[in-house]
């Protein structure tokens, strides 16, 4: 008995350690460097997500960030439903962690990104119609009103919903709703600045202006 437990407890360390290690690559910030187009910490708001990387004017490196925010965070689920034989809540611990991961990364001194991309990998991985529910939105907001932050506000706080309408298990309902909480708290300044309708529309270069907060 006590062995199990040992075991239980060794299999979540992993789970919570892997998926926040996976959760704080910085892509953004590789990508950039290894693209040549500098140290995305100096460009537009100084973000290392993959709507700062846009306005760099490469639209490739911002296709890696994507891909790669998003990717580390499914790969985090996937790989905690392996080893748990597919636990709810294990599954929701690693998704968790991977975001924490991205907006914390020790690597950087735990000035990350606002989770966004990894937010969308997550929860297409651990639970696929809500993470679907959750994309759709993000680009029916994104094509009506062509600002980045407002469509991930709000599908952010519509994930929980999408999650408890969907029939999720409570512990995607919680990681739905945590990971929505702390999108809000990194997006107080986005915030902000759309109540004051000055936050800028997506793709616009800011390479050389005064750093501005995104998505």
């Amino acid at each position: 008995m006590e062995t199990l437990a040992s075991a239980v407890w060794l299999t979540l360390g992993l789970i919570v350690v892997g998926g926040y290690l996976l959760g704080s690559i910085p892509f953004g910030l590789i990508a950039t460097r290894l693209g040549g187009a500098g140290d995305i910490r100096k460009i537009g708001s100084g973000n290392i997500g993959a709507t700062n990387v846009l306005r760099s004017g490469r639209k490739d490196l911002a296709a890696i960030t994507l891909i790669g925010d998003a990717g580390k965070g499914a790969v985090a689920v996937l790989l905690a439903h392996l080893l748990t034989h597919g636990n709810a809540a294990a599954v929701a611990l690693a998704g968790g962690s991977a975001f924490v991961g991205h907006l914390f990364p020790v690597w950087l001194k735990f000035n990350g990104g606002k989770g966004v991309a990894t937010f969308y990998g997550v929860l297409l991985a651990a639970a696929f119609p809500v993470g679907g529910l959750a994309a759709l939105t993000w680009i029916a907001m994104a094509a009506l009103f062509r600002i980045s932050s407002l469509a991930a506000l709000t599908a952010a706080a519509l994930a929980p919903v999408f999650a408890f309408s969907t029939d999720a298990p409570r512990p995607m309902i919680l990681l739905a709703a945590f990971m929505a909480v702390l999108i809000f708290i990194r997006h107080h300044e986005n915030i902000r600045r759309l109540l004051k309708g000055e936050e800028p529309k997506i793709g616009a270069k800011k390479a050389e202006a005064a750093p501005t907060p995104d998505a």
